[in-house]
């Protein structure tokens, strides 16, 4: 049997392991670490409780194992397994442990738990080669990985920066197997298809007009996921050419929430109190950014301002903020929009919501900082931008906006879906037992 150690119920994982249940081929336990967010749990990043409203232990078989006191993905360094592994991989015949990451105690103990009791590992992270690290950081992250890589039999690769990751610690080819990360794009098209006839009482319910141009935030409102870069676009468009008609659209919660509002003339906010006063001060200015290399269409002339300069009294865009959406609430954001914007880091070491966006219809631009950029970049023109340059972003929402040709996503689909995941554990599962 295969064991599957997994730190909580993830929204984007339960799916999985439900489509691996129906499949059949591969026997299989999801050992929790910790019950989060199937009850109503504090995420810090959100910055309130809450708890998906799906059902997260139903289809599939798992268990919760005895854990330090506290347990969560909260605290990830002091999440231990306190019963013996070694009885849990004899008493369930394990042959094969899959853990997801490096990032948990548990994690490390359960692998070299596994090694020494002649079990496989099989390894699923998110981690990718795309971000520097400094030379001090490299000298202990190196080896340290390498006594993990060393015990790991076969590593389940999410996309192509993340199995360039292994390729550079000297991970072979037999080990690599590509189990593409994938969202429910059954459910998230169901959803969008079931009300998309109501987009403009969407729009009206959030005072988007109808004859906007809709960009859409969807995330944590937290410095890694840069929302203000978007602001910043919006800002720049306004500017330069207005009749764009640009309303930002962000779908989440977050410690930079207050700064945002400050920053946007809000149309509306679901989380607004009698008290709320979007009128706060920042002290954000623009910087001049790189060019653009123009290509065979017209891009619109931008141009930075500067600290000492003046702001038009148009600079801050319309702007809707709709509060956290649960998962089954999420998609009116993605048939509201005409667009997704990531503008992320490289701390997004993929960037589902992108996933998500795709199979709800909706074209994206995304960071090229983002790991999943090279993946899903080519989905629409002028997907990919530089991470940071505020004009080749928005001049990327302004070529969206004036571009009508139909988006086909049927092929990326198709390529990301749980499917060809199920397809990748089934193969590793397959060579084991040959």
């Amino acid at each position: 049997m295969l064991a599957i150690l997994v730190t909580h119920p993830i929204q984007y994982q339960v799916p999985l392991w439900q489509m691996l249940a129906r499949d059949g081929h591969v026997p299989f336990e999801v050992w929790y670490l910790s019950e989060h967010a199937t009850r109503l749990s504090r995420d810090r990043e959100f910055g309130r409780d809450f708890a998906w409203d799906l059902d997260m232990l139903e289809g599939y078989p798992h268990r919760f194992l005895i854990t330090s006191a506290g347990a969560s993905p909260n605290t990830p360094l002091r999440t231990w397994v306190f019963e013996s592994l070694s009885v849990l991989f004899t008493e369930n015949k394990i042959k094969v442990l899959w853990v997801q990451g490096w990032q948990v105690a548990a994690y490390w103990q359960a692998v070299w738990a596994a090694h020494k009791a002649g079990v496989q590992v099989w390894l699923r992270g998110e981690s990718n080669i795309m971000a520097p690290t400094p030379w001090w950081k490299n000298a202990i992250k190196r080896p340290l990985l390498g006594q993990l890589f060393r015990r790991v039999d076969h590593f389940l690769c999410i996309g192509t920066a993340n199995r360039e990751l292994y390729r550079s610690y000297g991970v072979p080819e037999s080990k690599l197997h590509m189990t593409p990360y994938a969202v429910d794009n059954e459910r998230f098209a169901r959803q969008a298809n079931q009300i998309r006839k109501s987009k403009l009482e969407i729009r009206k319910q959030w005072k988007i007009p109808e004859e906007s141009f809709c960009v859409l935030f969807c995330g944590k409102f937290i410095p890694k996921k840069r929302p203000l870069d978007l602001i910043k676009a919006a800002q720049l468009l306004l500017r330069s050419h207005p009749e764009l008609n640009v309303h930002l659209l962000f779908a989440g919660s977050g410690e930079l929430g207050a700064g945002l509002r400050a920053q946007c003339d809000v149309a509306f906010d679901a989380e607004a109190t009698p008290t709320t006063d979007h009128r706060l001060q920042t002290t954000d200015h623009f910087s001049e950014a790189p060019g653009l290399n123009p290509d065979n269409r017209e891009l619109i002339t931008l141009r930075a301002v500067g600290p000492d300069e003046p702001e038009a009294d148009n600079a801050k865009p319309a702007a809707t903020f709709t509060g956290f959406l649960n998962q089954t609430q999420v998609s009116k954001a993605y048939v509201a929009a005409d667009v997704l914007v990531l503008p992320s880091d490289y701390a997004e070491t993929w960037g589902l919501v992108v996933n998500e966006a795709m199979a709800s219809g909706l074209p994206s631009i995304i960071s090229d900082h983002c790991g999943c950029a090279e993946d899903l970049g080519l989905i629409a023109p002028n997907a990919v931008y530089e991470c940071g340059n505020i004009p080749e972003l928005a001049s990327g929402i302004s070529l969206l906006r004036n571009d009508h040709s139909p988006f086909s996503f049927e092929e990326p689909l198709v390529r990301y879906s749980f499917n060809e995941t199920v397809r990748g554990v089934v193969s590793a599962w397959k060579e084991l037992l040959n």
